[in-house]
């Protein structure tokens, strides 16, 4: 599957409506965006069951505030609806491949849990 661009308006269907998102935070002047962009790209195709999406933090800086984007690029996982990774950096394909294998092994019933527990004592 290819990266789609997700916008403010487009967000909350995309992240609804698929349980597995990840989302590249870039900008066109950005040297290691533009690097870091083809290898996104290619991991992208192997994975028809996760949507792969990139935000272009110039155009949707609302929705790049909404992620308190500072560095870029930036790769966020979501998860059921959920963030459970948000890191700053261009990836090798091999990190971004391990980070997939280590997303699909998170237990979203325990992070639901824990988040519920987190609620309850604040």
């Amino acid at each position: 599957m290819s990266t789609v661009e997700l916008t403010a308006a487009t967000f909350d269907q995309t992240v609804t409506d698929n349980d597995f998102v990840l989302i590249d935070f870039w900008a066109s002047w950005c040297g290691p965006c533009r690097q870091f962009a083809p290898v996104y790209e290619k991991v992208s195709e192997k994975h028809d069951d996760i949507v792969f999406a990139s935000v272009d933090t110039e155009a949707e800086q609302q929705l790049a505030a909404a992620f308190d984007i500072r560095s870029i690029p930036t790769l966020a996982v979501i998860r059921d609806k959920t963030v459970i990774y948000a890191q700053p950096g261009a990836l090798p394909e091999a990190a971004l491949e391990d980070l997939i294998r280590q997303a699909r092994e998170v237990d979203m019933d325990e992070v639901r849990r824990e988040a519920e527990q987190a609620e309850n004592q604040a």
